[in-house]
């Protein structure tokens, strides 16, 4: 036994984060995301065995969450940029406005009811499967931003929606400048370049806010949960770059498939938890 638990469930919680530490950064890699749609229901299956409880629990995975996310994009948006797939323009026209949103995110996220971050984590992970099976390629500009206010209420949304998940906000800013006419390659390869700006600021805002909030798990700086970061971010690390290879050598739809059956299962798994509270 060790911290109350058996050495067979310890192992198999071990097996399940080294995956989705692997996962999490080839996915962050492939598709430009922070991987946090991976990582988050791992941890939060961790942590419930562990005996967390569930008033702190999704705070706790959120925040982990985009703590893992920072090296993971930085080694993912390095690629990119050796790949020539980014797009600095639009960094810094959106940049500043998702970091906005990202501190916002944090402090309705830290006084929101973990139901109501289940909810928002469901509907947009289906979201997020239904416009990659679904979405049109359509665009409405030739790789033009549309200016204010759109930029910016886009971007504070795709700030606030990504912290209160915790994902590094890859799908929305992708499918954002696919709407305005970026190819897929740039589109991804940019999106990565916004994994920190959404998590380093949010990362902060978590560890001041679950300062002197009791999490029942030792090793832990606010809501983040620092053994958890420290076990995922060296294996999503050592992954993203080979996401990135595979992004710009092969044919994304069918890993664009495998990925949608994972968010479905993702949101599968919380719809249960919300119905059922388990």
């Amino acid at each position: 036994m060790i911290l109350g638990l058996p050495l067979s469930e310890i192992a198999t919680l071990a097996a399940a984060l080294v995956a989705g530490g692997l996962l999490m950064g080839f996915l962050a890699g492939l598709l430009g995301i922070g991987g946090g749609g991976i990582v988050v229901p791992i941890l939060y299956e961790v942590f419930r065995i562990a005996g967390m409880s569930d008033s702190v629990r999704m705070q706790v995975c959120v925040a982990t969450s985009l703590a893992v996310i920072i090296p993971t994009s930085i080694r993912s948006a390095r690629s990119h940029w050796r790949h020539g797939a980014m797009d600095f323009m639009v960094i810094r026209r959106l940049g500043p406005w998702v970091a906005g949103g990202a501190v916002l995110g944090v402090f309705v996220a830290s006084h929101a009811p973990a139901s109501v971050l289940k909810g928002v984590f469901v509907a947009s992970t289906l979201f997020m499967a239904w416009r990659i099976a679904f979405g049109k390629d359509g665009a409405i500009a030739t790789q033009k931003l549309p200016g204010q206010p759109w930029d910016g209420l886009a971007g504070a949304g795709i700030g606030l929606l990504s912290t209160l998940i915790g994902i590094g906000g890859g799908v929305y800013i992708t499918t954002y400048m696919r709407l305005f006419g970026w190819p897929i390659h740039k589109a991804v390869g940019t999106a990565s370049g916004f994994g920190p700006i959404i998590a380093i600021p949010a990362v902060i805002g978590y560890i001041v806010e679950g300062w002197n909030v009791p999490l029942g798990v030792p090793f832990s700086l606010g809501f983040v949960s620092v053994a958890g970061a420290l076990v995922l971010a060296p294996l999503s690390v050592l992954t993203a770059p080979l996401g990135v290879t595979v992004a710009h050598k092969l044919s994304r739809r069918t890993l664009e498939y495998v990925f949608i059956a994972f968010l479905l299962s993702v949101a599968a798994r919380f719809i249960v938890s919300l119905v059922f509270h388990v």
